[in-house]
């Protein structure tokens, strides 16, 4: 070989003689011939500690059987039609705004304000999906009934205040009834003024809540409030992954029918009220069937009261439908959405200690002569004349068979039932005389003084 210099080096020159060389060249022979035989030393490969390496086996096998399980099968309908919508619940100790959350998940989903939110609400989130919205009593009774049929639970938590002893008394009553999915929702964030301890309580309670729940749970964050609702984009972060969360059947679930009653009435008999106040009452329950299919006859256990059968089971329209499949759009339009909330006082039926009030919407009951309609060029003021047509007219409007017509002979109704009845009369044969409440109170006093006199 030539250097760069023209130096000239001498080459290497390959053995041809010795062990080296006669070793390759039997190799190369062999293979030539097909003659290579494999090796086969087992000490060549074998393991260093035969007891540490048995224990390794035994370790990863048993933390493979720990995985292995029985699926569970669902017994919700696949359907959104036919399924109940899942049940959500909003857990915390009072004051880290339970309702707040409630409050402001209604108005992402619906543009509807809330001002007390009560009992079971139900949204439409999407074209196939809807949930149901529950706020969590602070009492160990409610807690328990929650751990039992929620689909989802929301854990509210005080950043500021850290965890409390509901939060772990709630963990504890899941762990023993079957463990739903959990997801953390921390507010109060904004009471925090620098963000070196903000961001140090972010990490501790993560870690906390890792321990109790598992690692790699959802956690969400919300920093303030602006008109008695969170952050829009803060809440949008949990309706995107409420609307992407899967829900895992539990055993009690399938095995138990159940029913989140969204209202209830009394329907028992006033005169039977009248005559006995504590008599047996009847009482009709509201609500999606959720679990296994419930029967008729079956006997139900009501949460602080007892067992009891169930005279009837009927199937409803459902309050709070799906969007119809027919219509060919890809997303949930404003107009579509949907809220049920009856103890809420939202929709057409509202509650209240003493009575219910039902909402007829656009119906306008007002008279023709009380309405400030705009004249029309070239038309004279109103005389009596045209004021008592118009009456005459309004009152031959009126259909007494129609609801609205009975409602518009309610609204003239200057005197009540008890002095109405005074000028009322009777007909007892076609063609005879009408006897009038009126005289026979005159009768009934011309007698008794009779008798006064006599005696």
């Amino acid at each position: 070989m030539a250097d760069v210099d023209g130096q000239v080096h001498r080459g290497h020159k390959t053995t041809k003689a010795g062990r080296g060389s006669r070793e390759k060249k039997k190799l190369k022979n062999d293979k030539k011939n097909g003659n290579l035989k494999d090796r086969h030393n087992p000490r060549a490969f074998s393991v260093a500690n035969i007891v540490r390496t048995q224990r390794n086996v035994q370790r990863n096998s048993d933390r493979a059987q720990k995985k292995e399980y029985v699926p569970l099968k669902d017994r919700r309908a696949s359907s959104a039609t036919e399924s109940p919508p899942s049940l959500v619940a909003v857990v915390g100790p009072p004051g880290v705004g339970k309702s707040t959350l409630i409050r402001s998940l209604v108005k992402i989903y619906t543009n509807h304000n809330l001002t007390n939110p009560t009992g079971p609400i139900t949204v439409c989130t999407s074209k196939q999906k809807r949930i149901t919205l529950l706020e969590c009593p602070n009492t160990p009774t409610a807690m328990l009934d929650v751990a039992k049929t929620a689909d989802l639970v929301l854990l509210c938590v005080d950043a500021k205040f850290g965890f409390e002893m509901e939060s772990f008394e709630f963990l504890n009553m899941m762990q023993t009834h079957g463990f739903p999915k959990v997801m953390g929702v921390f507010t109060h964030l904004d009471q925090f003024k620098t963000m070196k301890n903000l961001r140090k309580t972010k990490k501790l309670l993560k870690h906390r809540f890792w321990t109790e729940i598992y690692d790699g749970a959802k956690m969400f964050y919300f920093s303030g409030c602006v008109n008695g609702k969170y952050l829009k984009h803060e809440v949008k972060q949990l309706t995107l992954l409420l609307s992407r969360v899967k829900y895992r059947p539990l055993v009690w679930r399938n095995t138990h029918p159940y029913v989140v009653v969204d209202r209830h009435e009394d329907i028992t008999h006033p005169s039977k009220i009248e005559e006995d106040e504590k008599c047996e009452r009847s009482v009709a329950f509201y609500g999606y069937v959720r679990g296994t299919n419930l029967k008729e006859g079956m006997k139900v256990h009501l949460i602080g009261v007892g067992d009891y059968s169930m005279a009837e089971v009927n199937a409803l329209p459902d309050p709070c439908p799906v969007v119809d499949k027919d219509k060919e759009q890809k997303t949930l339009v404003n107009k579509d959405t949907k809220l049920y909330a009856p103890l809420s006082n939202v929709g057409a039926v509202q509650f209240d200690k003493d009575a219910v009030y039902i909402d007829i919407g656009r119906a306008n009951y007002t008279k023709k002569e009380n309405l400030d309609l705009p004249k029309k060029e070239g038309e004279n003021e109103d005389d009596g004349s045209d004021g008592e047509s118009s009456s005459s007219s309004e009152e031959e409007d009126i259909d007494m068979d129609n609801p609205s017509g009975l409602l518009k002979s309610l609204q003239d109704v200057k005197e009540g039932v008890d002095q109405k009845m005074k000028y009322s009369s009777l007909r007892l044969f076609k063609g005879s005389k009408a006897v009038k409440a009126s005289e026979d109170d005159e009768e009934d006093g011309q007698a008794t003084d009779k008798d006064q006199k006599r005696r």
